[in-house]
């Protein structure tokens, strides 16, 4: 997991944009930390130490300084420096001016610098690109201006998180609509490039690395709704294979199960029945007998389950269900086209409650 665990988890997060991981080794300032410096700035800057003394361009993205920015870029030194990995007055890890300006979330500066040329979907030296430091560090404008500006709002593949978990993560709704507005992909892809030539197809084997269960692991009941109204599988919230048996013992089986684990209130529940969930995947009887005393079943959610898998499906949820698994979660937005009244449409957009 590239951020944090869930609740009681135990881990520290990682992989944020807002600090650098060298910064605890260097705090202390001294020979040690100037050491580290010249050393990240050998290892990673884009040119040799001698040519990157001149960070202004980056400090300036760094404070937000707009005027010495438009300044800077009148010269062709500078304008052909703006995709620069540098190390600028307070950082440690070399970055271009657009990550800088991001991370601190001056919106202005991060507009200049792309109408000015600078590479939008550019990662540093963690895999992080500009769009996924600035919703790591909450700067919903700032994120607003990439994705408009047209940034990939899945990040990078050479990162490990992505956009949409970190939001999901810490509760901000209010970003992950906008990354789902711009089509951010809202499960997990394990389809990844192979090292020979054919794609390999690498299975699920945690529910930690998906975004459902990052929000139900936290009770960001927002998030959670938006994810599944955009079309995320409710079961395990991945769209490539799924390896259940390749999940450590005692971990969730599915996102209902997590949900139920993580003591979560009755209406995460039945949002997951409103989209399908298959709730023949829970084993009740592991829920109620765990002898860990890690799993907190919240009565009420339970009892919920308990009945709806006691039951049919109503016809009309039934229908709900199949015509938006056959759109898929892609052409979902064609609802809004469809040659039916407003009240259907937004039954099948979920917007009806």
């Amino acid at each position: 997991m590239a951020e944090g665990s869930p609740p009681g988890a135990g881990a520290a997060p990682g992989g944020g944009g807002g600090g650098d991981p060298a910064a605890s080794l260097g705090a202390s300032g001294g020979h040690a930390g100037r050491n580290l410096k010249e050393w990240l700035r050998e290892q990673f800057c884009d040119h040799p130490i001698e040519h990157c003394e001149d960070t202004r361009l980056h400090d300036a993205a760094y404070v937000g300084d707009l005027p010495t920015l438009k300044s800077l870029l009148q010269e062709e030194s500078f304008q052909s420096r703006i995709n620069e990995k540098s190390v600028w007055c307070c950082g440690w890890l070399p970055c271009t001016p657009l990550r800088i300006a991001a991370t601190a979330g001056h919106g202005p500066c991060v507009d200049f610098l792309l109408r000015k040329g600078a590479e939008i979907d550019l990662v540093d030296v963690k895999g992080q690109t500009a769009l996924y430091v600035a919703v790591v560090n909450g700067h919903l404008e700032c994120a607003k201006i990439l994705l408009e500006a047209g940034a990939d709002p899945n990040g990078s593949r050479h990162h490990r998180s992505t956009p949409v978990y970190h939001a999901a993560r810490v509760g901000r709704a209010d970003i992950l609509r906008e990354l789902i507005r711009y089509g951010a992909d809202v499960d997990v892809n394990h389809h990844l490039a192979s090292r020979v030539s054919s794609l390999s197809l690498r299975p699920l084997t945690t529910l930690v690395v998906c975004p459902l269960y990052i929000s139900a692991a936290y009770h960001n009941l927002q998030c959670f709704r938006l994810l599944l109204q955009a079309g995320a599988n409710p079961d395990f919230n991945c769209c490539g294979p799924i390896n259940i048996q390749g999940f450590s013992r005692g971990s969730p089986v599915c996102v209902m199960d997590a949900v139920l684990r993580h003591g979560c209130d009755a209406a995460f529940i039945h949002l997951l029945i409103d989209f399908g969930a298959n709730l023949n995947l829970v084993k009740v009887e592991a829920l109620e007998f765990d002898s860990t005393g890690r799993v907190k079943v919240n009565p009420e959610a339970l009892q919920v389950f308990k009945e709806a898998r006691g039951r049919a499906r109503s016809l009309l949820s039934l229908c709900r269900i199949a015509v938006r698994r056959i759109l898929g979660k892609s052409r979902l937005d064609l609802i809004h086209i469809l040659p039916v009244p407003d009240p259907i449409k937004q039954f099948l957009l979920h917007e009806h409650s």
